[in-house]
Protein backbone atom coordinates (compact mmCIF):
# COMPACT_ATOMS: atom_id res chain seq x y z
CA UNK A 1 0.00 0.00 0.00
CA UNK A 2 2.82 2.04 -0.73
CA UNK A 3 1.05 3.74 -3.09
CA UNK A 4 -1.21 5.73 -0.23
CA UNK A 5 -0.65 7.90 2.67
CA UNK A 6 -0.10 5.65 5.57
CA UNK A 7 -0.70 5.56 9.45
CA UNK A 8 0.88 2.89 11.01
CA UNK A 9 -1.22 1.17 14.40
CA UNK A 10 1.43 -0.42 16.95
CA UNK A 11 -0.47 -3.42 18.34
CA UNK A 12 -0.29 -3.71 22.44
CA UNK A 13 -2.43 -6.25 22.68
CA UNK A 14 -5.75 -4.10 23.49
CA UNK A 15 -9.00 -5.58 22.44
CA UNK A 16 -10.32 -2.05 20.02
CA UNK A 17 -6.73 -2.78 17.97
CA UNK A 18 -8.57 -3.95 14.71
CA UNK A 19 -11.37 -1.02 15.45
CA UNK A 20 -8.24 1.81 15.63
CA UNK A 21 -7.52 0.47 11.82
CA UNK A 22 -11.07 0.72 10.60
CA UNK A 23 -12.11 4.16 11.46
CA UNK A 24 -8.86 5.66 10.42
CA UNK A 25 -9.30 3.76 7.24
CA UNK A 26 -13.61 4.95 7.58
CA UNK A 27 -11.96 8.68 6.97
CA UNK A 28 -10.30 7.33 3.46
CA UNK A 29 -6.98 7.14 5.61
CA UNK A 30 -4.99 3.87 4.85
CA UNK A 31 -3.75 2.16 8.28
CA UNK A 32 -2.30 -0.86 8.63
CA UNK A 33 -1.58 -3.26 12.32
CA UNK A 34 1.78 -4.23 13.40
CA UNK A 35 3.53 -6.04 16.30
CA UNK A 36 5.36 -3.64 18.99
CA UNK A 37 8.31 -6.09 18.62
CA UNK A 38 8.24 -4.52 15.25
CA UNK A 39 11.72 -2.89 13.80
CA UNK A 40 12.39 0.97 13.52
CA UNK A 41 13.22 -0.39 10.13
CA UNK A 42 10.28 -2.01 9.29
CA UNK A 43 8.36 0.73 10.52
CA UNK A 44 10.74 3.39 8.41
CA UNK A 45 9.64 0.94 6.11
CA UNK A 46 5.71 1.85 5.66
CA UNK A 47 7.39 5.84 5.68
CA UNK A 48 3.86 6.81 7.43
CA UNK A 49 2.55 10.19 8.20
CA UNK A 50 1.90 9.04 12.09
CA UNK A 51 1.85 6.71 14.10
CA UNK A 52 -0.62 5.20 16.48
CA UNK A 53 -0.06 3.46 19.89
CA UNK A 54 -3.10 0.99 21.04
CA UNK A 55 -4.27 -0.09 24.45
CA UNK A 56 -3.27 -3.41 26.10
CA UNK A 57 -3.68 -5.26 28.89
CA UNK A 58 -0.48 -4.77 30.29
CA UNK A 59 1.11 -2.52 32.87
CA UNK A 60 4.42 -0.61 32.50
CA UNK A 61 5.89 -1.97 35.34
CA UNK A 62 5.64 -5.92 34.16
CA UNK A 63 8.67 -7.65 33.22
CA UNK A 64 7.61 -8.61 29.37
CA UNK A 65 5.66 -5.41 29.39
CA UNK A 66 5.82 -4.74 25.08
CA UNK A 67 7.14 -2.00 24.61
CA UNK A 68 9.02 0.01 21.24
CA UNK A 69 12.26 1.90 20.64
CA UNK A 70 12.14 5.42 21.58
CA UNK A 71 13.49 6.35 18.32
CA UNK A 72 9.59 6.19 17.10
CA UNK A 73 9.47 9.70 18.85
CA UNK A 74 12.48 10.99 16.70
CA UNK A 75 10.54 9.96 13.15
CA UNK A 76 9.49 13.63 13.04
CA UNK A 77 5.83 11.90 12.14
CA UNK A 78 3.13 12.56 14.74
CA UNK A 79 2.69 10.07 17.46
CA UNK A 80 -0.74 9.45 19.27
CA UNK A 81 -0.97 7.13 22.65
CA UNK A 82 -4.34 5.24 23.02
CA UNK A 83 -4.70 4.13 26.92
CA UNK A 84 -1.84 1.41 27.56
CA UNK A 85 -0.03 4.02 24.56
CA UNK A 86 -0.05 6.94 26.35
CA UNK A 87 0.94 5.00 29.65
CA UNK A 88 3.92 3.62 27.65
CA UNK A 89 4.57 6.82 25.60
CA UNK A 90 5.18 9.02 28.98
CA UNK A 91 7.10 6.12 30.75
CA UNK A 92 9.73 6.09 27.95
CA UNK A 93 10.10 10.28 27.50
CA UNK A 94 10.55 10.14 30.98
CA UNK A 95 7.31 11.05 32.76
CA UNK A 96 5.80 8.92 35.69
CA UNK A 97 2.54 5.96 35.87
CA UNK A 98 1.54 4.84 38.99
CA UNK A 99 -1.30 1.94 39.59
CA UNK A 100 -4.23 4.14 39.85
CA UNK A 101 -6.26 4.60 43.46
CA UNK A 102 -9.70 4.39 41.60
CA UNK A 103 -10.11 2.45 38.33
CA UNK A 104 -12.21 4.14 35.51
CA UNK A 105 -13.70 2.07 33.73
CA UNK A 106 -16.91 2.59 31.48
CA UNK A 107 -17.98 5.71 30.35
CA UNK A 108 -16.38 9.01 32.28
CA UNK A 109 -17.43 12.87 32.24
CA UNK A 110 -14.54 14.24 30.80
CA UNK A 111 -13.00 18.07 30.14
CA UNK A 112 -10.84 18.75 27.39
CA UNK A 113 -9.01 22.04 27.07
CA UNK A 114 -7.77 23.78 23.79
CA UNK A 115 -5.96 21.02 21.45
CA UNK A 116 -5.88 20.84 17.86
CA UNK A 117 -7.04 17.35 18.45
CA UNK A 118 -9.95 18.32 20.20
CA UNK A 119 -10.77 21.26 17.51
CA UNK A 120 -14.77 21.46 16.98
CA UNK A 121 -15.21 19.22 20.04
CA UNK A 122 -17.69 19.94 22.77
CA UNK A 123 -15.61 20.97 25.93
CA UNK A 124 -17.47 19.08 28.51
CA UNK A 125 -18.00 15.82 27.21
CA UNK A 126 -18.24 11.94 27.98
CA UNK A 127 -15.43 9.61 27.26
CA UNK A 128 -14.69 5.24 27.67
CA UNK A 129 -12.20 4.64 29.89
CA UNK A 130 -10.86 1.38 30.77
CA UNK A 131 -7.79 1.58 32.73
CA UNK A 132 -6.01 0.55 36.19
CA UNK A 133 -2.50 2.19 35.85
CA UNK A 134 -2.13 6.20 35.00
CA UNK A 135 0.11 8.54 34.19
CA UNK A 136 0.49 11.13 37.26
CA UNK A 137 3.72 13.44 36.00
CA UNK A 138 4.13 14.24 32.88
CA UNK A 139 7.59 14.56 30.87
CA UNK A 140 9.29 17.25 29.94
CA UNK A 141 7.99 20.04 27.85
CA UNK A 142 4.15 18.16 27.81
CA UNK A 143 0.74 19.62 28.87
CA UNK A 144 -2.26 18.56 29.79
CA UNK A 145 -5.19 19.21 27.58
CA UNK A 146 -7.89 16.64 29.23
CA UNK A 147 -9.00 15.58 32.73
CA UNK A 148 -11.84 13.58 34.28
CA UNK A 149 -12.62 13.63 38.26
CA UNK A 150 -10.38 10.69 38.81
CA UNK A 151 -8.19 10.57 36.03
CA UNK A 152 -6.00 14.08 36.02
CA UNK A 153 -3.89 13.27 33.24
CA UNK A 154 -6.83 12.59 30.65
CA UNK A 155 -4.90 13.49 27.84
CA UNK A 156 -1.85 15.08 27.26
CA UNK A 157 0.40 16.96 24.47
CA UNK A 158 3.58 18.25 23.20
CA UNK A 159 2.78 20.32 19.97
CA UNK A 160 5.95 21.06 19.15
CA UNK A 161 7.21 17.20 19.26
CA UNK A 162 3.92 16.17 17.41
CA UNK A 163 3.09 13.81 20.52
CA UNK A 164 -0.62 13.53 21.51
CA UNK A 165 -1.89 10.98 23.99
CA UNK A 166 -5.21 10.26 25.77
CA UNK A 167 -6.40 7.71 28.21
CA UNK A 168 -9.84 7.31 26.97
CA UNK A 169 -10.29 5.07 23.70
CA UNK A 170 -11.69 7.64 20.80
CA UNK A 171 -12.08 4.53 19.17
CA UNK A 172 -15.49 3.63 20.58
CA UNK A 173 -18.60 4.46 20.05
CA UNK A 174 -19.30 5.44 23.52
CA UNK A 175 -16.66 8.42 23.16
CA UNK A 176 -18.91 11.06 22.05
CA UNK A 177 -17.27 12.27 19.20
CA UNK A 178 -14.30 9.84 19.03
CA UNK A 179 -14.26 10.42 15.78
CA UNK A 180 -13.81 13.89 15.37
CA UNK A 181 -10.92 13.12 18.23
CA UNK A 182 -8.96 10.52 15.48
CA UNK A 183 -10.37 13.10 12.53
CA UNK A 184 -8.17 15.89 13.69
CA UNK A 185 -4.89 13.73 14.67
CA UNK A 186 -5.17 12.63 10.86
CA UNK A 187 -6.18 15.56 8.60
CA UNK A 188 -5.18 18.62 11.30
CA UNK A 189 -1.91 16.99 12.91
CA UNK A 190 -1.15 14.34 10.74
CA UNK A 191 -2.15 16.45 7.45
CA UNK A 192 -4.01 13.45 5.26
CA UNK A 193 -5.13 14.44 2.11
CA UNK A 194 -7.87 11.07 2.33
CA UNK A 195 -6.10 9.42 -0.42
CA UNK A 196 -7.47 5.91 0.58
CA UNK A 197 -10.56 4.86 -1.71
CA UNK A 198 -12.41 1.43 -2.88
CA UNK A 199 -12.63 2.69 -6.11
CA UNK A 200 -8.74 3.26 -6.32
CA UNK A 201 -8.41 -0.06 -4.54
CA UNK A 202 -10.05 -2.08 -7.18
CA UNK A 203 -8.02 -0.66 -9.94
CA UNK A 204 -4.59 -1.22 -8.34
CA UNK A 205 -5.41 -4.49 -7.38
CA UNK A 206 -6.87 -5.96 -10.76
CA UNK A 207 -3.80 -4.37 -12.62
CA UNK A 208 -1.42 -5.93 -9.68
CA UNK A 209 -3.44 -9.08 -10.30
CA UNK A 210 -2.66 -9.13 -14.27
CA UNK A 211 1.00 -8.67 -13.80
CA UNK A 212 1.81 -11.43 -11.44
CA UNK A 213 -1.28 -14.06 -13.44
CA UNK A 214 -0.10 -12.95 -16.50
CA UNK A 215 -1.13 -15.89 -18.84
CA UNK A 216 -1.24 -18.62 -16.01
CA UNK A 217 -4.20 -20.37 -14.67
CA UNK A 218 -5.86 -19.66 -12.00
CA UNK A 219 -8.33 -21.82 -9.52
CA UNK A 220 -10.55 -20.57 -7.00
CA UNK A 221 -13.14 -22.46 -4.64
CA UNK A 222 -16.50 -20.79 -3.99
CA UNK A 223 -18.06 -21.20 -1.32
CA UNK A 224 -20.94 -18.88 -1.94
CA UNK A 225 -19.87 -16.71 0.77
CA UNK A 226 -19.13 -12.71 0.69
CA UNK A 227 -14.98 -13.21 0.61
CA UNK A 228 -14.50 -16.17 -2.35
CA UNK A 229 -17.66 -14.16 -3.92
CA UNK A 230 -15.71 -11.13 -3.99
CA UNK A 231 -12.07 -13.29 -4.58
CA UNK A 232 -13.20 -14.62 -7.19
CA UNK A 233 -15.41 -11.48 -8.74
CA UNK A 234 -12.13 -9.40 -8.58
CA UNK A 235 -9.79 -11.85 -10.38
CA UNK A 236 -12.27 -12.87 -12.88
CA UNK A 237 -12.42 -9.09 -13.56
CA UNK A 238 -8.50 -9.36 -14.21
CA UNK A 239 -7.85 -12.84 -16.07
CA UNK A 240 -11.04 -13.57 -17.73
CA UNK A 241 -11.21 -17.35 -18.85
CA UNK A 242 -8.00 -18.02 -17.04
CA UNK A 243 -9.32 -18.48 -13.81
CA UNK A 244 -11.58 -21.29 -13.34
CA UNK A 245 -14.19 -21.63 -10.17
CA UNK A 246 -15.28 -24.59 -8.36
CA UNK A 247 -18.40 -24.80 -6.43
CA UNK A 248 -19.24 -27.45 -4.24
CA UNK A 249 -22.86 -28.43 -3.57
CA UNK A 250 -22.91 -30.22 -0.56
CA UNK A 251 -26.45 -29.81 0.32
CA UNK A 252 -26.23 -27.52 3.35
CA UNK A 253 -26.48 -24.21 1.54
CA UNK A 254 -29.67 -21.78 2.75
CA UNK A 255 -32.84 -22.54 0.02
CA UNK A 256 -32.27 -21.43 -3.30
CA UNK A 257 -28.49 -20.59 -2.36
CA UNK A 258 -27.19 -22.86 -4.94
CA UNK A 259 -29.08 -21.79 -7.50
CA UNK A 260 -28.33 -18.05 -6.91
CA UNK A 261 -24.57 -18.86 -7.10
CA UNK A 262 -25.08 -19.86 -10.63
CA UNK A 263 -27.05 -17.47 -11.93
CA UNK A 264 -25.06 -14.47 -10.83
CA UNK A 265 -21.82 -15.77 -11.53
CA UNK A 266 -21.76 -18.07 -14.53
CA UNK A 267 -25.06 -17.13 -15.80
CA UNK A 268 -24.78 -13.43 -15.08
CA UNK A 269 -21.27 -12.74 -15.15
CA UNK A 270 -19.81 -15.19 -17.21
CA UNK A 271 -17.61 -16.34 -15.21
CA UNK A 272 -16.06 -20.58 -15.80
CA UNK A 273 -17.76 -22.03 -12.87
CA UNK A 274 -18.01 -25.65 -12.41
CA UNK A 275 -21.00 -27.04 -10.14
CA UNK A 276 -20.52 -30.04 -8.39
CA UNK A 277 -23.36 -31.84 -7.14
CA UNK A 278 -22.28 -33.65 -4.26
CA UNK A 279 -25.66 -33.53 -1.71
CA UNK A 280 -25.86 -37.29 -1.72
CA UNK A 281 -22.10 -37.77 -0.72
CA UNK A 282 -22.59 -35.32 2.47
CA UNK A 283 -25.48 -36.37 3.17
CA UNK A 284 -24.78 -40.37 3.44
CA UNK A 285 -21.76 -39.41 5.63
CA UNK A 286 -22.94 -37.14 8.32
CA UNK A 287 -25.82 -39.94 8.15
CA UNK A 288 -25.97 -40.37 12.05
CA UNK A 289 -23.48 -37.99 13.26
CA UNK A 290 -24.39 -35.69 16.23
CA UNK A 291 -21.80 -34.56 17.80
CA UNK A 292 -20.88 -31.58 16.28
CA UNK A 293 -17.24 -30.80 16.01
CA UNK A 294 -17.22 -34.31 14.40
CA UNK A 295 -20.02 -32.75 11.58
CA UNK A 296 -17.66 -30.16 11.01
CA UNK A 297 -14.52 -32.58 10.23
CA UNK A 298 -17.08 -34.46 7.99
CA UNK A 299 -17.74 -31.70 5.91
CA UNK A 300 -14.17 -30.27 5.77
CA UNK A 301 -12.98 -33.75 4.41
CA UNK A 302 -15.83 -34.19 2.19
CA UNK A 303 -15.13 -30.61 0.98
CA UNK A 304 -11.47 -31.14 0.36
CA UNK A 305 -11.92 -34.24 -1.49
CA UNK A 306 -14.59 -33.32 -3.76
CA UNK A 307 -12.80 -30.61 -4.93
CA UNK A 308 -9.39 -31.91 -4.97
CA UNK A 309 -11.05 -34.64 -7.44
CA UNK A 310 -12.14 -32.11 -9.83
CA UNK A 311 -9.44 -29.84 -9.89
CA UNK A 312 -7.40 -32.64 -10.84
CA UNK A 313 -9.27 -32.84 -14.35
CA UNK A 314 -8.21 -29.24 -14.79
CA UNK A 315 -4.31 -30.36 -14.37
CA UNK A 316 -1.60 -28.06 -13.14
CA UNK A 317 -2.63 -24.90 -12.09
CA UNK A 318 -0.50 -21.53 -11.46
CA UNK A 319 -2.12 -19.95 -8.72
CA UNK A 320 -4.66 -20.90 -5.90
CA UNK A 321 -7.54 -18.18 -4.96
CA UNK A 322 -7.99 -17.61 -1.06
CA UNK A 323 -10.49 -14.95 0.34
CA UNK A 324 -8.03 -14.64 3.30
CA UNK A 325 -9.09 -11.34 4.36
CA UNK A 326 -7.10 -8.90 6.95
CA UNK A 327 -8.72 -10.28 10.28
CA UNK A 328 -7.51 -13.50 9.24
CA UNK A 329 -3.75 -12.30 9.12
CA UNK A 330 -3.93 -10.72 12.54
CA UNK A 331 -5.30 -13.45 13.65
CA UNK A 332 -2.08 -15.86 12.58
CA UNK A 333 -0.02 -13.61 13.88
CA UNK A 334 1.22 -10.38 13.01
CA UNK A 335 4.48 -9.76 10.80
CA UNK A 336 4.26 -12.98 9.68
CA UNK A 337 3.07 -14.60 6.34
CA UNK A 338 -0.88 -15.95 6.92
CA UNK A 339 -1.84 -18.70 7.96
CA UNK A 340 -3.87 -20.75 5.69
CA UNK A 341 -7.12 -20.82 7.63
CA UNK A 342 -8.58 -23.57 8.85
CA UNK A 343 -12.00 -22.88 7.40
CA UNK A 344 -13.90 -25.90 5.62
CA UNK A 345 -13.67 -24.45 1.88
CA UNK A 346 -9.78 -23.22 1.84
CA UNK A 347 -7.87 -25.27 4.57
CA UNK A 348 -6.41 -28.35 3.31
CA UNK A 349 -6.57 -26.74 -0.21
CA UNK A 350 -3.09 -26.51 -0.70
CA UNK A 351 -1.89 -29.73 -0.29
CA UNK A 352 -4.26 -31.29 -2.93
CA UNK A 353 -3.91 -28.87 -5.44
CA UNK A 354 -0.80 -28.59 -8.10
CA UNK A 355 -0.16 -25.03 -7.72
CA UNK A 356 2.94 -22.44 -7.59
CA UNK A 357 1.47 -19.97 -5.44
CA UNK A 358 -1.63 -18.28 -3.89
CA UNK A 359 -3.24 -15.19 -4.36
CA UNK A 360 -4.87 -13.09 -1.71
CA UNK A 361 -6.46 -10.22 -3.21
CA UNK A 362 -8.45 -9.46 -0.40
CA UNK A 363 -5.79 -10.11 2.68
CA UNK A 364 -5.44 -6.00 3.37
CA UNK A 365 -9.04 -5.30 3.73
CA UNK A 366 -11.56 -5.92 6.58
CA UNK A 367 -15.18 -7.65 6.29
CA UNK A 368 -17.18 -3.77 5.48
CA UNK A 369 -14.34 -3.37 3.44
CA UNK A 370 -15.07 -6.21 1.44
CA UNK A 371 -18.65 -5.36 0.86
CA UNK A 372 -17.60 -2.09 -0.57
CA UNK A 373 -15.25 -3.45 -2.52
CA UNK A 374 -18.15 -5.65 -4.26
CA UNK A 375 -20.47 -3.08 -4.83
CA UNK A 376 -17.26 -1.18 -6.66
CA UNK A 377 -16.86 -4.73 -9.13
CA UNK A 378 -21.07 -4.49 -9.53
CA UNK A 379 -21.72 -7.59 -7.28
CA UNK A 380 -25.66 -7.38 -6.71
CA UNK A 381 -26.10 -6.08 -3.02
CA UNK A 382 -28.15 -9.18 -1.78
CA UNK A 383 -24.77 -10.38 -2.59
CA UNK A 384 -22.15 -8.09 -0.73
CA UNK A 385 -24.60 -7.35 2.37
CA UNK A 386 -25.11 -11.43 2.55
CA UNK A 387 -25.28 -12.49 6.48
CA UNK A 388 -22.87 -14.32 8.16
CA UNK A 389 -22.70 -18.00 7.53
CA UNK A 390 -21.04 -20.87 9.03
CA UNK A 391 -18.72 -22.89 6.98
CA UNK A 392 -20.57 -26.08 7.56
CA UNK A 393 -23.50 -24.37 6.47
CA UNK A 394 -26.79 -25.96 8.16
CA UNK A 395 -25.03 -28.85 9.60
CA UNK A 396 -25.07 -26.84 13.22
CA UNK A 397 -28.16 -25.21 12.48
CA UNK A 398 -30.04 -28.94 12.88
CA UNK A 399 -29.04 -29.93 16.60
CA UNK A 400 -28.86 -33.77 16.59
CA UNK A 401 -28.10 -35.96 13.34
CA UNK A 402 -28.68 -34.85 9.83
CA UNK A 403 -31.42 -35.88 7.13
CA UNK A 404 -33.06 -34.60 4.17
CA UNK A 405 -35.99 -34.25 5.74
CA UNK A 406 -34.39 -32.13 8.87
CA UNK A 407 -32.19 -29.98 5.90
CA UNK A 408 -35.78 -28.72 3.61
CA UNK A 409 -37.46 -27.86 7.20
CA UNK A 410 -34.74 -25.31 8.28
CA UNK A 411 -34.01 -24.26 5.19
CA UNK A 412 -37.87 -23.31 4.88
CA UNK A 413 -38.07 -22.28 8.08
CA UNK A 414 -34.61 -20.37 7.49
CA UNK A 415 -36.21 -18.47 4.14
CA UNK A 416 -39.75 -17.43 5.92
CA UNK A 417 -37.82 -15.87 8.91
CA UNK A 418 -35.63 -13.75 6.49
CA UNK A 419 -38.74 -12.80 3.91
CA UNK A 420 -40.32 -11.59 6.90
CA UNK A 421 -37.17 -9.46 8.51
CA UNK A 422 -36.93 -7.69 4.68
CA UNK A 423 -40.66 -7.05 4.63
CA UNK A 424 -40.21 -5.21 7.87
CA UNK A 425 -37.63 -3.36 6.55
CA UNK A 426 -35.59 -4.58 9.67
CA UNK A 427 -32.85 -6.49 7.54
CA UNK A 428 -30.43 -3.66 7.27
CA UNK A 429 -30.45 -3.20 11.42
CA UNK A 430 -29.74 -6.60 12.23
CA UNK A 431 -26.53 -8.35 11.70
CA UNK A 432 -27.31 -11.46 11.41
CA UNK A 433 -30.25 -13.61 11.75
CA UNK A 434 -31.62 -17.35 10.88
CA UNK A 435 -33.89 -20.40 12.21
CA UNK A 436 -32.65 -23.70 14.25
CA UNK A 437 -34.20 -27.17 13.94
CA UNK A 438 -33.63 -27.92 17.68
CA UNK A 439 -33.42 -31.66 18.58
CA UNK A 440 -37.05 -30.88 20.61
CA UNK A 441 -40.33 -32.17 20.04
CA UNK A 442 -43.43 -30.98 21.95
CA UNK A 443 -46.76 -31.56 21.98
CA UNK A 444 -48.97 -29.17 19.80
CA UNK A 445 -52.71 -29.14 18.36
CA UNK A 446 -53.33 -28.31 14.82
CA UNK A 447 -56.94 -28.38 13.79
CA UNK A 448 -58.02 -31.09 15.75
CA UNK A 449 -55.64 -33.38 15.50
CA UNK A 450 -52.75 -33.66 18.37
CA UNK A 451 -49.25 -33.40 16.72
CA UNK A 452 -46.12 -33.94 18.33
CA UNK A 453 -43.32 -32.41 16.45
CA UNK A 454 -40.25 -30.07 16.13
CA UNK A 455 -39.90 -26.56 17.36
CA UNK A 456 -38.06 -24.30 15.85
CA UNK A 457 -35.99 -21.79 17.42
CA UNK A 458 -35.27 -18.11 15.80
CA UNK A 459 -32.18 -16.37 16.42
CA UNK A 460 -31.42 -12.71 15.42
CA UNK A 461 -28.91 -10.68 17.10
CA UNK A 462 -26.74 -7.19 16.90
CA UNK A 463 -23.59 -6.59 16.66
CA UNK A 464 -20.14 -5.02 14.91
CA UNK A 465 -17.75 -7.41 14.77
CA UNK A 466 -19.26 -11.01 16.00
CA UNK A 467 -17.29 -11.09 18.93
CA UNK A 468 -20.07 -9.92 21.41
CA UNK A 469 -23.83 -9.68 20.50
CA UNK A 470 -27.17 -8.94 22.08
CA UNK A 471 -30.48 -10.57 21.01
CA UNK A 472 -32.25 -8.41 18.43
CA UNK A 473 -35.38 -6.17 19.66
CA UNK A 474 -38.17 -7.44 17.06
CA UNK A 475 -41.45 -6.34 17.59
CA UNK A 476 -43.39 -8.49 18.50
CA UNK A 477 -46.25 -8.52 15.44
CA UNK A 478 -43.35 -8.90 13.28
CA UNK A 479 -42.18 -12.25 15.44
CA UNK A 480 -45.76 -13.22 15.33
CA UNK A 481 -45.98 -13.27 11.81
CA UNK A 482 -43.31 -15.75 11.49
CA UNK A 483 -44.29 -17.69 13.52
CA UNK A 484 -47.43 -18.04 12.39
CA UNK A 485 -46.26 -18.60 8.97
CA UNK A 486 -43.69 -20.96 10.03
CA UNK A 487 -45.74 -23.44 11.93
CA UNK A 488 -48.94 -23.34 8.71
CA UNK A 489 -46.29 -23.18 5.81
CA UNK A 490 -43.21 -25.58 7.15
CA UNK A 491 -44.46 -28.78 7.72
CA UNK A 492 -43.46 -31.15 10.98
CA UNK A 493 -43.44 -27.86 13.23
CA UNK A 494 -45.93 -27.27 15.84
CA UNK A 495 -44.03 -24.73 18.04
CA UNK A 496 -41.69 -21.85 17.26
CA UNK A 497 -39.22 -20.21 20.01
CA UNK A 498 -36.89 -17.30 20.17
CA UNK A 499 -33.85 -16.83 21.31
CA UNK A 500 -33.13 -13.96 23.69
CA UNK A 501 -29.25 -14.66 25.21
CA UNK A 502 -26.60 -12.39 24.42
CA UNK A 503 -22.83 -13.11 23.24
CA UNK A 504 -21.40 -13.75 26.15
CA UNK A 505 -22.69 -15.66 27.78
CA UNK A 506 -23.79 -17.78 24.66
CA UNK A 507 -22.54 -17.95 20.82
CA UNK A 508 -24.28 -16.64 17.82
CA UNK A 509 -24.85 -20.07 16.25
CA UNK A 510 -26.45 -23.05 18.48
CA UNK A 511 -23.45 -25.56 17.62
Amino acid sequence: MKDHQTIIVIDFGGQYNQLIVRRVRNQNVYAELISADSSIEKIKSYDPIGIIFTGGPSSVFAENAPSVTKEVFSLGVPVLGICYGMQLTAHLLGGTVIHAPVREYGRQKITYSDSALFAGVKKENYCWMSHTDQVSALPEGFSVVASTDTCKIAAYENKDKGIYAVQFHPEVVHTLEGNTILHNFLYNICKANGDWKMSDFVGEQIKAVREKVGDGKVLCAMSGGVDSAVAATLLHKAVGSNLTCIFVDHGLLRKNEAEEVMSVFKDGMGMNLIKVDAKSLFLKDLRGVKEPEKKRKIIGKDFIDVFSAEAKKLGKVDFLVQGTIYPDVIESGLGKSAVIKSHHNVGGLPSVVDFKEIIEPLRSLFKDEVRKLGLELGLPERIVNRQPFPGPGLAVRIIGNITKKKIAIVQDADYIFREEIAKAGLDKEIWQYFAVLTGMHSVGVMGDERTYDYTIALRAVTSVDGMTADWADIPHDVLATISSRIVNEVKCVNRVVYDITGKPPATIEWE
